[in-house]
């Protein structure tokens, strides 16, 4: 790396709350940082990946509203939140007293912002950087938010969910109608309106579900 992570996220973000999720306080980047203004050029210029771990995605927005308020879902049972950014999911499931938490995301920056992140809520999230997909996890619940953005990541994690969820793993997936979502084998829970910033989205409001994968 060449800045400092912990200085960087603190310079960059304002503490704020997650309009739909306003029980969470978060490092995140908003209009007034000029985080929000980088080029891909500025950004590798510092050594710093794509931040999306400065953002409250609405998939995730919708899924950690889900877990505060179905916190029985995850209560004294081991969790995953995978691909967990700014982990805000993750902070979530600890809120509603999941035994354990642990935050998955391959870009460094994130244990950082995950870190800071738990300490601003007063929980407790470990973190880990490996690539999970097609592996064996010792949970009981994983949860993903905003995760099918992508083709062939997409395809990678619809074979490695339905294969969880068929070992009995509960598989929650928080999605605002992204293009790469799949259409079978999965149960609707609940659906949100998320506001969202129009700098991220196509919209101020995204219409967000939150599926199982059965």
């Amino acid at each position: 790396m060449k800045t400092d992570p912990d200085r960087f996220i603190l310079e960059n973000t304002s503490v704020l709350s997650p309009p739909h999720v306003p029980e969470i306080r978060l490092h995140l980047a908003s209009e007034v940082h000029d985080l929000w203004m980088k080029t891909e050029e500025d950004l590798e210029a510092i050594g710093l990946p794509p931040p999306f771990w400065a953002f409250a995605w609405a998939g995730g927005q919708g899924l950690a509203r889900y877990i505060l308020d179905h916190p029985e879902t995850v209560r004294g049972k081991r969790v995953l939140d995978f691909a967990s950014g700014s982990g805000m999911v993750a902070i979530a499931a600890a809120l509603s007293g999941a035994a354990a938490v642990v935050a998955a995301d391959i870009d460094p920056w994130a244990k950082c912002a995950v870190r800071l992140n738990a300490a601003l809520n007063g929980v407790s999230i470990d973190f880990t950087n490996d690539d999970l997909i097609g592996r064996s996890v010792d949970v009981d619940v994983i949860l993903a938010g905003d995760v099918f953005y992508e083709s062939d990541f997409a395809k990678a994690l619809v074979a490695w969910f339905s294969a969880i969820a068929k070992d009995g793993c509960l598989v929650l997936v928080g999605d605002p109608g992204r293009s790469y979502r799949p259409i079978d084998n999965l149960e609707p829970l609940a659906t949100y309106e998320v506001p969202v910033t129009r700098v991220l989205e196509d919209s101020e409001i995204k219409k967000t579900t939150v599926w199982k994968f059965l």
